[in-house]
């Protein structure tokens, strides 16, 4: 192909180039296509991930409890991020997108076993050694909870509890790697919603109805332990949902060790640059939990500042996972077949592609969440142990996360561009610099500006920032450019929307909270005539401006819906 684009006569080189553009058109179709369907599966996992933290917010609140869950469940979901769906999901899915299509399904299928195998007898190292030095790694994360009774105990004890996730969930991202580089994205974009509603399903039942009958005995389960052991039983249950369609595609497990495979022994090499990379996201939370943890509220004391954080982020989740997660899944076995065909005038349009396509959705979410940030958290968590004091400050929180979010998206993009190319060291080198930048703006934010835990989420806001300005052009200059005029002149445009919307939307929202008030009703009510106008004001603003990707979007986000709707109809 690149042979033909690089024909000089007229004639011959004219079938050629319409060739190539078509294929390219036909690259950023399928992305969107199946960006879309991943879209609407990761929007059923988020839906449900509230859910299931509303259920925690209204009974455990923001307290000591729930501040030790959240450590002991951000333990072993850290080494997940590490081991399984960063550096393994990297390194796997290229490979196996290569064996897929220039080797046979049975070669396929053993790296597969082997991957599966050399997972099973890692992990599972790593999640007996978890166990055993839980208290070692409570005091490393969490050493301000050892001051209030009881609450370093209990941190252990759910640290030890759910450390078998790690496992369960590794071998559930092989499984979603495997598909996505099949072309299916629906199964394992789902697998997440049956997590949550197993998490909470089996939470609910072993806490709330296993553990009072167990009174009397010698077996002791609390409410929160029963959580705990949901969370394990909803790993199981997010792994065993992909089973059946792999089952389908023809992979059999069997146990294999060949540590000196070729297939194997290059995700091994591409493995230790990428846990490196992803070694400085664990670390850098580490030293926010840490920070946060030694955090004094004026009102709360060293109880809230842990939670507060924890609910802010992962409600950031939705937004991250409906389209940088779900795009990033989509772009990366496209890209990476293009990389392997040197086809790099479709990897360039590809990537611009989904990079745009990022920023559209990204961008006016953002200002969504930042001015309706209280709004937001009232409607969903306000009530029960969750007061109108935890929701100013879990708003707080998100606000600030909510600054970086298109740069965390964009990672989600550009950090598999660069292991599609090969390459896991320059992503590495720039994850353990931005080690640095969160440490000293943390402390500067915290210490300094007098921001406490909002500052925490500021900073981690600015090192999503500085991976996707320094990544980005890297990748331009490796690459001899990624269509940047385009990309710069939609960026503009979009961000001009999201302002436009964001004036709007904040003009409706105080008007409608000083007719209201505060209460949990009422920011439902402020949510029901927001947001709908905000997305009026921004899809006007787009239309005006000719934003090209607006169509595009719609069509990966209504395309899935309509394909549903035929079904249920026929």
């Amino acid at each position: 192909m690149p042979t033909f684009l690089n024909n000089t006569e007229a004639d011959p080189a004219r079938p050629s180039v319409q060739t190539a553009t078509a294929s390219s058109r036909t690259a950023q179709e399928s992305v969107v296509r199946s960006a879309g369907i991943v879209s609407l599966a990761v929007f059923m996992s988020r839906l449900t991930g509230l859910l299931r933290e509303m259920v925690m917010a209204r009974l455990f609140g923001a307290g000591l409890i729930q501040d030790a869950f959240n450590l002991g469940f951000r333990i072993p979901n850290l080494t997940r991020d590490l081991f399984a769906e960063g550096a393994l999901s990297s390194a796997f899915v290229p490979t196996f997108t290569e064996y897929l299509s220039s080797r046979s399904n049975k070669d396929a299928e053993r790296l597969a076993n082997l991957v599966a195998t050399a997972l099973i007898v890692v992990v599972g190292t790593v999640c007996a050694a978890g166990m055993i030095f839980a208290p070692q790694l409570v005091s490393t994360l969490a050493p301000g909870y050892a001051t209030v009774p009881g609450k370093f105990e209990l941190a252990v004890s759910m640290t030890r509890i759910m450390f078998p996730f790690l496992l369960l969930v590794a071998l559930a991202a092989q499984a979603m790697g495997m598909l996505n580089a099949s072309n299916k994205f629906g199964v394992p974009a789902t697998a997440s919603t049956f997590f949550n509603i197993g998490s909470v399903g089996f939470g609910i039942a072993i806490g709330g109805w296993l553990a009072p009958r167990l009174n009397g005995s010698q077996i002791h389960i609390s409410r929160i332990d029963g959580m705990a052991i949901g969370v394990v039983l909803g790993g199981a249950l997010q792994l065993c949902w992909q089973l059946p369609s792999l089952y389908k595609l023809g992979y059999r497990f069997h146990a294999a060790f060949d540590w000196a495979h070729p297939g194997l022994r290059r995700i091994l090499r591409m493995m230790p640059p990428a846990i490196l990379g992803n070694a400085a996201v664990l670390i850098n939370v580490a030293v926010s939990t840490n920070l946060a943890s030694g955090i004094a509220d004026p009102v709360r004391g060293y109880d809230g500042p842990v939670s507060w954080l924890g609910y802010a982020f992962r409600f950031m989740q939705l937004p991250l996972g409906l389209f940088g997660v779900a795009i990033g899944s989509a772009t990366l076995p496209s890209i990476s077949r293009s990389a392997a065909a040197g086809n790099m005038d479709e990897f360039r349009r590809t990537f611009s592609k989904s990079l745009g396509m990022v920023f559209l959705l990204t961008l006016p979410s953002s200002v969504g969440l930042v001015v309706l940030g209280r709004s937001i958290i009232g409607a969903i968590y306000q009530g029960g142990k969750f007061e109108v004091y935890d929701t100013q400050q879990t708003a707080s929180a998100l606000s600030c996360y909510a600054i970086g979010l298109a740069g965390y998206a964009a990672l989600k993009v550009l950090t598999p561009a660069f292991y599609a190319l090969g390459d896991a060291r320059t992503p590495m080198i720039v994850s353990i610099l931005s080690i640095a930048i969160n440490y000293a703006t943390a402390v500067t934010l915290i210490r300094m500006a007098g921001f406490r835990h909002a500052g925490l989420a500021l900073a981690t806001s600015a090192v999503a920032l500085f991976g996707f300005v320094v990544l980005f052009a890297i990748l331009r200059s490796r690459l001899g450019g990624v269509y940047g005029r385009e990309l710069a002149a939609g960026f503009a445009k979009v961000a001009i929307a999201s302002a436009a919307m964001g004036g709007a939307v904040f003009l409706a929202s105080h008007q409608m909270e000083r007719w209201l008030g505060v209460s949990q009703m009422a920011r439902r009510a402020d949510l029901a005539v927001s947001i709908p106008l905000g997305v009026v004001v921004f899809y006007a603003a787009c239309r005006m401006m000719g934003v090209t990707d607006l169509d595009m979007a719609i069509q990966a986000v209504l395309a899935p819906v309509k394909r549903r709707l035929h079904r249920a109809g026929s």
